[in-house]
């Protein structure tokens, strides 16, 4: 079955689809790409996005005009990758603008724009989309649901195995080993907190928007990281969270930021992006400590993606500091950097068309199997 995945994370830099074609047991699919594109926002888009998403106040009218903006340009990048909209079915996860976390009784809560009936009618064909609230209505997190259908995608080794995510959030998949003690444990995931949301932010206001990102973290490679900053912010409580756990631009964007340029001072521009880079590295080897200390679980490879993975400073980071561990881009394994998490929500699509239900007690904490999206036909 041919179906379309679409995908915009919460580095809002535009929209990434994927065209493939999945065949057999939807636990242990076959699947084979057959197209994929990434369509980059308007820089117009693209600000307001991360404006809204700081706490800007928009009327009515403009939260309306963003959401059929957003939706049109869906339209256009599924019409990029499948022009002969050969797919049976269209996921689309639509842009975020929100998240809560769920603390103590507190439920959580998230926002994706999208126009999911006017998708549908633009493209003339099924669209699942609005992911998330089922399982925060089931009293989870609503995300991070890339770890839901990592496994069947990826695979077991014969040890722990990791995914890790460097969108503007990082997160982490946790994937049980095929053979011994350890192969009736269930996947894990989590976010971890911020991967590129605060170097990105720090780029664009060191050179007044002309930049947006730290291209292969070459301005990062510059620097010298002030690793006894970044010591004292690793013991922020957020990162001593069990899972479920949760977070977004809400808590790690500008207010954040300023906070911790704040601590650091009068320093360059190269030695803040380089500590806020390696700050992101200590994050996800921090975690990989905790799982050690808490669960015994140790890994031997960490499959990177996301626009992070692209970050030559970056990666070498995360070799230096999860030791012990094969770290290596996810491409190495046939899947696209890029195209991961648009692959993710074409297989949620996939399984929403076939009524195949999700538990995801140890990764979101919702209280229930889950059929994930919400079906509109044309």
């Amino acid at each position: 079955m041919r179906v379309l995945g679409l995908m915009s994370g919460t580095s809002a830099d535009g929209i990434d689809a994927v065209l493939v074609d999945f065949t057999g047991d939807p636990s242990k699919p076959k699947w084979k790409i057959l197209n994929t594109c990434s369509y980059e926002y308007p820089s117009s888009i693209r600000e307001k996005i991360i404006q809204v998403g700081q706490g800007l106040k928009i009327g009515s009218k403009d939260w309306f005009e963003l959401a059929e903006e957003i939706t049109e340009l869906n339209a256009f990048a599924a019409r990029t990758c499948d022009p002969d909209s050969t797919a049976e079915v269209v996921g689309c996860h639509g842009q975020t603008l929100f998240h809560r976390s769920v603390k103590k009784s507190k439920r959580g809560g998230s926002l994706q724009i999208l126009l999911g009936p006017l998708l549908a009618n633009l493209l003339d064909q099924i669209v699942i989309y609005d992911f998330r609230s089922k399982d925060i209505a089931s009293g989870g997190h609503g995300a991070p649901l890339v770890a839901l259908v990592d496994e069947a995608l990826v695979g077991r080794l014969c040890g722990w195995r990791g995914v890790l995510n460097l969108g503007g959030i990082a997160n982490l998949t946790i994937i049980p080993p095929k053979t011994g003690i350890d192969k009736t444990s269930e996947c894990l995931g989590w976010d971890c907190g911020p991967a590129n949301s605060l170097v990105d932010l720090a780029i664009q206001e060191c050179t007044n928007s002309s930049l947006t990102f730290d291209k292969n973290g070459s301005l990062a490679s510059l620097g010298i990281p002030k690793l006894e900053i970044i010591e004292k912010w690793l013991r922020d409580p957020f990162f001593h969270l069990e899972p479920p756990r949760s977070t977004g631009r809400e808590q790690f964007g500008f207010q954040y930021l300023q906070k911790r340029k704040k601590e650091l001072g009068d320093i360059s521009k190269e030695d803040l992006i380089s500590t806020l880079t390696t700050f992101t590295a200590s994050i996800i080897s921090q975690d990989l400590d905790n799982l050690f200390k808490l669960k015994k679980i140790s890994l031997i490879e960490l499959l990177v993606a996301g626009g992070g993975s692209r970050n030559l400073f970056l990666m070498k980071q995360l070799q230096k500091q999860c030791c012990g561990i094969h770290v290596r881009p996810i491409h190495e394994i046939g899947i696209p950097s890029q195209s991961r998490e648009a692959l993710v929500f074409a297989t949620l699509s996939w399984w929403n068309f076939l009524g195949k239900k999700v538990n995801p007690k140890y990764i979101t904490g919702a209280n229930k199997s889950i059929l994930y999206g919400v079906r509109v036909d044309p």
